[in-house]
Order: C-alpha cells, then structure tokens, then sequence
C-alpha cells in the first residue's frame, strides 16, 4: 500500500506543479508586499491544517514575518493573510475569507476545490490554490478509495509560497 501511495502522492505533487505553479507564485507576491514592507503574514489552518500553521510558525525555517491569527486579532490594511482548509467551502474559512474581504485585506487561500451553491474561497481568495484531493488516493477491493493527505499536499503548496517569497524578498534585500 504505501508504494501505490508513494506513487499516487508524487503523481499529485505534479500535477500540482502542473496546474498550480502560477499561482504559487502569485501566492508568494501577494504576501511579499507584507513581508518585504511593514506588515504582518498572519498564516491561519481550519481543522487538520493548523499543522501548516503550526510549521510556518514553529517549524526549522520559519515563514518570514508570519503570525498566527487569533479572532479578535489587530489587523492593518498592509496584512496579508494565509489560509489553510480542506475544502473551499468549508464555512469557518469561508466566514474569515469575508471578514478579510470587508476589511480590503488581501488574501491567498489554499483549498481543495467543490463546487458551491454559496460563496466560497474560489470567489473571495486573491490567490487560490487548488490543492485538487476530490477523493482518497489508494483503491480498496470493495472500491471504496482511501488515504486522503489534504495536510500533506497543503504543505507542498506552502513550500512552493514559500521559496517563491523567500527569493523575492532576496532580490529586494539586494536592490538596497
């Protein structure tokens, strides 16, 4: 089982590369412009992905100028916000997404892509991120699929945020 897994993990990481490259790195300018000026990266997860919050925040390399999102928190317009959830429907991200959306602060959000009757973070997100999980990844002999790593896949497309608003912010710090 783990090496249909393997294999089906790197097929997914792919064809995330694939289809969601661009907006990676428009992830990546988006929070630069808080990054590299005075504002603050507030990196929030819903249900299993505060393990991406958890890692941007507490991880080996932190993300940079990245803080976690408190409700209630002071927020400023030169904040950008980073979103973690399952599905882009999910109503507690949805419920921040037009917080953020009220109040013109920008946002990228990284999500599973369903469709959706009402808004969702496809329509609300600056930047989304389609993390494309619509079901588990290893068949079962009843047909029935399981092993469904939205964290996993979450922390591929935070990594790929990542190195892109690290590099813009080395080029920005060698232009000075």
């Amino acid at each position: 089982m783990l090496k249909i897994f393997s294999t089906q993990i790197s097929g997914l990481f792919n064809k995330m590369m694939e289809k969601e490259a661009f907006e990676m790195e428009d992830a990546g300018r988006l929070l630069a412009q808080a990054a590299v000026g005075d504002g603050s990266v507030f990196v929030h997860g819903f249900g299993e992905m505060q393990g991406v919050a958890a890692e941007a925040l507490e991880g080996a390399e932190p993300f940079p100028k990245a803080k976690r999102y408190e409700d209630g928190a002071a927020i400023s317009r030169e904040d950008r916000f980073l979103l973690f959830s399952r599905h882009s429907n999910d109503s507690e991200a949805v419920k921040l997404a037009k917080q953020l959306q009220k109040q013109d602060i920008p946002f990228v959000a990284v999500s599973t892509a369903v469709p959706s009757e009402e808004e969702s973070l496809l329509d609300l997100a600056d930047v989304h991120i389609d993390l494309r999980i619509q079901r588990g990844l290893i068949p079962d002999e009843t047909g029935n699929r399981y092993g469904y790593p939205t964290l996993i896949a979450a922390l591929f497309a935070y990594y790929g945020i990542k190195f892109t608003l690290v590099e813009i912010i080395q080029e920005y710090e060698n232009e000075d």
